[in-house]
């Protein structure tokens, strides 16, 4: 079973935003082991010192996936087959990091080993964790074609 973990700067304070991501949780249970880890978000505009806690999180077996709008950008079936590729030739220990409203900084972009752009929009990161958390939902329902995701074919690998 593949050990999750979202490495999220700030907090959820509305408690709307926990429950959505409560329940995503509550799904994901069955596919990977999950772990949201809260990091402090910067009283500054720089998002050096919030890298630098955020590096202290992640071990350095940890396939990192860092979330960017500069990075690659994939539809959900694309986003299941590489994610399922990443969990079997990778090893189980992934790391989805989440910058807060200063972005990430370039020691993180760096440490990534994977930068995937959900949209070119920019999110708050609070209804953004709850969209990575859905996302990873559905690709896991798509890799075990399970009837969830509508527009994707059924996966035969």
């Amino acid at each position: 079973m593949a050990k999750i973990t979202l490495l999220c700067v700030g907090k959820l304070k509305e408690k709307y935003w926990s429950q959505a991501c409560a329940e995503y949780e509550k799904r994901l249970r069955r596919y990977c082991e999950l772990t949201i880890v809260e990091s402090k978000e910067s009283v500054t505009d720089d998002p050096v010192e919030e890298g630098k806690l955020l590096l202290k999180k992640i071990s350095s077996r940890a396939y990192v996936i860092a979330c960017d709008v500069d990075g690659q950008s994939l539809d959900s079936a694309a986003w299941a087959g590489l994610l399922q590729k990443i969990i079997e030739e990778y090893g189980k220990e992934i790391v989805f990091v989440v910058g807060g409203s200063n972005g990430l900084s370039a020691d993180v972009k760096k440490r990534a080993d994977l930068r995937i752009s959900f949209s070119e929009m920019t999110f708050p990161h609070q209804l953004f964790r709850v969209v990575l958390l859905e996302q990873i939902y559905r690709a896991f329902t798509i890799m075990n074609n399970e009837k969830y995701h509508k527009g994707a074919k059924k996966r035969t690998s």
